[in-house]
């Protein structure tokens, strides 16, 4: 039985998140009570249920406490199918947060799966579709694992009405774990401005604003404005893309109604600038991100594996040791050289 704390460290729904993968992954039922009680409103929201949900589906499992507003779960695992699935979020909540979910067992599974996904896919306090894509599933596929992302629509707060499909695909060997120390040298550097059913004049003013603050020359057209596709929007996302030799980070500011466009992008330099500064490979999002399938490779491959990050946020904190509770593996974190360093090796037995 694994046991969690909901209220631990930063207490909101990756506790959840990394608990239901790794009941599938492992087989063993989890039981979590004070969900999400570091969040102003605790409890099973419906992008929180939705999670549930898909991992009920994905290994036939049962979920006791699986409500609207339930402060406590009970989730047994049974076996993890793979297969054709689709899940969906009434309004705006993340659906990239649902795959997040389920990736784990999918891509440990024994034959490829295809998910449907539909809801949020630019939400505040989530990953956004770019960042899976460019930054997070490159990483992914250098373990072996396949995995691909394709954007039908943007979806964002209040309407959603995103659509995103994943095609994953397991090792088919032991997956292979691997040190990423340093982020190598950078070939290009850009931004774009997404827009959908705005003025386009926000998107030029946002890119203005971050021209004059980032020092950047790489590439024939580093600000970039793309099309919006149909039934997309009313929102805004501004984007900087850092391609490195080793790693791609992605960072995301979001618009809101009365905010303007130069806060917008003050807000995104400010992270550029701070991962520029740092000697870390990774974004301190990215570290969060990466650090549930390094371990698992780990785990199922016996070998060590290290990385280095700019910063590890409260949320990652609580995310290792959540990771070393339900899995054999020891996760220590370190400073090192201007960035901080993240080793994994397994253990005799989960913390």
């Amino acid at each position: 039985m694994l046991t969690l704390d909901g209220s631990h460290g930063e207490g909101g729904g990756q506790i959840l998140r990394t608990g239901l993968a790794l009941s599938m992954v492992t087989g063993r039922p989890l039981h979590i009570d004070r969900i999400r009680a570091g969040r102003p409103k605790p409890g099973l929201m419906r992008q929180h249920l939705a999670c549930v949900q898909a991992a009920v589906q994905v290994c036939g499992g049962q979920a006791e406490g699986a409500e609207l507003g339930s402060q406590a779960l009970q989730f047994t695992p049974g076996p993890v199918q793979a297969g054709d699935y689709a899940f969906a979020i009434a309004g705006a909540g993340s659906c990239l947060l649902v795959l997040q979910t389920v990736l784990p067992a999918l891509m440990l599974a024994g034959a490829p799966s295809r998910v449907q996904l539909s809801g949020g896919t630019h939400n505040p306090m989530a990953p956004p579709f770019d960042f899976l894509q460019r930054a997070f599933a490159p990483l992914v596929r250098r373990l072996g694992v396949g995995l691909e992302l394709t954007l039908r629509r943007r979806g964002f707060y209040p309407a959603g009405g995103g659509e995103v499909h994943a095609v994953i695909a397991p090792a088919a060997g032991p997956l292979a774990p691997f040190d990423l120390l340093d982020r190598g040298t950078r070939r290009s550097a850009w931004a774009e401005a997404l827009v959908p059913g705005l003025a386009r004049g926000i998107a030029v003013r946002e890119l203005a604003a971050l021209r004059q603050q980032l020092d950047w020359s790489e590439g024939d057209d580093p600000w970039r404005i793309p099309p919006a596709r149909q039934n997309e929007g009313p929102g805004n996302a501004l984007l900087a893309v850092l391609e490195h030799a080793e790693v791609t980070e992605v960072f995301c500011a979001l618009g809101e109604r009365g905010m303007p466009a130069e806060q917008v992008a003050r807000q995104l330099a400010g992270e550029v600038r701070s991962f520029e500064r740092s000697r870390g490979a990774v974004g301190p999002h990215l570290a969060d991100q990466w650090m549930l399938p390094l371990a698992l490779a780990v785990w199922r491959s016996g070998q060590r594996a290290s990385y280095t990050a700019e910063a590890i946020t409260p949320h990652a904190s609580t995310n290792a040791q959540v990771i070393a509770q339900c899995l054999p593996v020891r996760i220590a974190m370190a400073p090192c050289a201007g960035a901080t360093r993240i080793d994994i090796e397994k253990a005799a037995s989960p913390a």
